[in-house]
């Protein structure tokens, strides 16, 4: 039994309907991508994407880069103006700031309209908002719901007593995330402080306490084992070397601004992925409030604390649940470089398939991708790109020909259309994605992922 995601039409080269489209969610297991330039649509078909996982009752974890997914929010379950008008931009030069009501009636008709042409209505919107749980967390942040970056060290979970394995995956991403605050070496692959921290924090985890900095830092001034390894802890890492690292944790611990990143919920992908009050949830990890290299840094941990959630599951051929990162560019970079997601992304794309979690990944920007990972993606759905250079990118990363049907598709393609190759065919489609429920009016400020909640 197929699982339908109803995305929109299909459409023949010359723009004329074949029918609607529906995709197989069950082929999501293979995972997809995604590419568009800037105004091809490609944020809006990840919306309805994630709309129709919903509709379908499958959660999704959501990776937000440039703040339009908490758009999601915006999916009003009426069409009534009124209800429509406190989130109607104002027109430009516009005094007051508010939408006049004239131009809220507007926006309100245009949005009954296009999503009438897919049959979507009142009823429609009212049943969305009724079996769906949306909500947004913004790490380092309380815009919308904070989030406890490091809660896998300073927080003891159960996870301790029946999965040491995932636990274990999880100290580690924490702790990397606090060395690389530091500007300390994090890989634990090399890292004697990485070592170190964790020896100390998984011997506190499981006695059954918490791993907070404060302890940790006795911990490294005054260790609670002799022996690391094989061998002596003044050995493996001086008391002069401990008393520096100590200084440098205490200068973080100390820092106004590592405040928030303390405090919140817990990182628990598992938990995020469970039905809410019978509801299906999709949870947004919105990080466009931060600099990149936070991104980087707050999104490693993350997918590692995914990783690990699949990785406890039972295997199945079946989608139950889809990660989305809408605008992977720069988080899955080619060889050499290993920023903190890559990491995790290649392992989920490697392995979660097995598990029935799928991966999209989306992007404007090709060039910069290591379609060796991407190797693993089933779906593809191309949208309008902007150089000759990506288009080749493209083409040589699905393994075609350079002057093949797809790259000539691809020179022609209107914005608002997608080239979609599906898992398991080697036919090409052309996609018009439906109308979103969602209000797309772009990036959400801080003030208005408040008035969302």
């Amino acid at each position: 039994m197929t699982l339908p995601l109803k995305l929109g039409a299909r459409r023949i080269v010359s723009g004329a309907s074949a029918g609607p489209f529906v995709l197989d969610g069950d082929a999501l297991v293979t995972h997809g991508v995604i590419v568009g330039m800037t105004g091809s649509g490609k944020t809006g078909l990840v919306t309805v994407l994630i709309e129709e996982a919903l509709r379908a009752q499958i959660p999704v974890l959501a990776i937000d880069i440039k703040g339009d997914l908490p758009n999601l929010k915006l999916a009003i379950p009426s069409l009534d103006p009124e209800h429509l008008a406190p989130w109607v931009e104002a027109a430009r030069g516009d005094d007051d700031g508010i939408a006049d009501m004239p131009l809220v009636r507007e926006v309100a008709a245009k949005r009954e309209r296009e999503l009438a042409q897919w049959k979507i209505g009142a009823r429609e919107l009212k049943e969305f908002a009724a079996k769906t749980c949306i909500r947004v967390v913004t790490p380092g942040s309380d815009a919308g719901e904070p989030l406890h970056l490091l809660s896998a060290l300073e927080r003891r979970s159960d996870r301790w007593d029946h999965d040491l394995e995932g636990a274990r995956a999880t100290l580690s991403a924490a702790v990397a995330l606090v060395l690389r605050l530091i500007g300390r070496d994090a890989d634990p692959g090399t890292s004697r402080e990485h070592a170190v921290l964790c020896a100390f924090a998984e011997k506190r985890l499981l006695s059954g306490t918490g791993a907070d900095l404060a302890g940790l830092i006795a911990d490294v001034l005054e260790p609670p084992m002799e022996i690391l390894g094989a061998l002596p802890i003044d050995g493996y890492l001086s008391p002069r070397q401990r008393g520096d690292l100590a200084a440098d944790l205490n200068n973080l611990l100390a820092s106004p601004a590592f405040v928030q990143w303390r405090h919140g919920q817990d990182l628990d992908v598992g938990k995020w992925m469970e039905p809410v009050d019978g509801k299906t949830p999709a949870t947004i990890v919105s990080v466009a409030h931060l600099g990149d290299d936070e991104r980087a840094l707050v999104l490693g941990v993350v997918l590692e604390e995914a990783l690990a959630w699949v990785r406890r599951l039972p295997g199945t051929a079946r989608l139950r649940a889809l990660i989305v990162f809408d605008e992977v560019y720069g988080y899955l970079p080619p060889h050499p470089r290993t920023p903190p997601t890559k990491k995790p992304l290649v392992s989920l794309m490697k392995q979660a398939r097995a598990y029935g979690v799928g991966v999209v990944l989306a992007t404007q920007n090709p060039m910069d991708l290591d379609y060796r990972a991407l190797s693993n993606a089933g779906t593809w759905m191309l949208g309008r790109l902007q150089t000759d250079a990506d288009k080749q990118r493209v083409v040589e990363g699905l393994g075609e020909k350079k002057k093949g049907p797809i790259s000539k598709l691809l020179t022609k393609i209107a914005p608002r259309y997608f080239i979609v190759r599906e898992a398991g065919q080697s036919e090409l489609s052309l996609l018009q994605p439906r109308w979103a429920m969602s209000l797309l009016r772009g990036p959400m400020t801080a003030m208005e992922l408040k008035r969302a909640r």
